[in-house]
């Protein structure tokens, strides 16, 4: 049963749906988009009724060209509204990729990114802004969720 008074104006938050990939030594993936200032996590916003971590899947395929399976959040951060909407992050644990893992980005015309490169973890404060290398540090501190949908595991 719908009730109508919960549909009728929903909520409006973006759900950032991010992923931490890491190589052997730890370095962590970033992307430089052209649109803002500093290297960013790959992902971006879900889709309506997309599954956060098939959103997260999606961004990071079509940003980097690395196909991983997404089951454990490490990090959720709440950012209220300033420049952009007011906005919910997960962040992904995408694991570790093998040293000789290529990374495809598309071109910046498509994607809007000029690349996508490995940064050590202790030179993340130097190349984003504070609050993305604040939540890169979290994510990394090794505790993790389940991601469930409808009370049960993703697959």
């Amino acid at each position: 049963m719908q009730d109508p008074r919960l549909l009728a104006k929903p909520p409006v938050c973006r759900l950032g749906c991010l992923v931490l990939v890491r190589n052997p030594r730890g370095d962590v993936l970033l992307v430089d988009p052209d649109y803002m200032d500093g290297l960013l996590l790959p992902g971006g916003a879900a889709q309506p009724n997309e599954s956060p971590n098939l959103a997260a899947a999606r961004h990071l395929l079509a940003e980097t060209g690395l196909s991983l399976r997404l089951t454990d959040v490490v990090a959720v951060d709440f950012t209220p509204a300033d420049r952009y909407l007011e906005r919910l992050n997960l962040v992904f644990d995408g694991g570790t990729v093998h040293d000789d893992t290529r990374l495809t980005v598309p071109p910046r015309h498509r994607s809007g990114l000029f690349g996508a490169r490995f940064v050590p973890a202790r030179r993340l404060p130097d190349v984003m802004a504070p609050s993305q290398a604040a939540r890169v540090s979290e994510a990394l501190a090794g505790r993790s969720l389940p991601v469930l949908l409808h009370g049960q595991r993703a697959a």
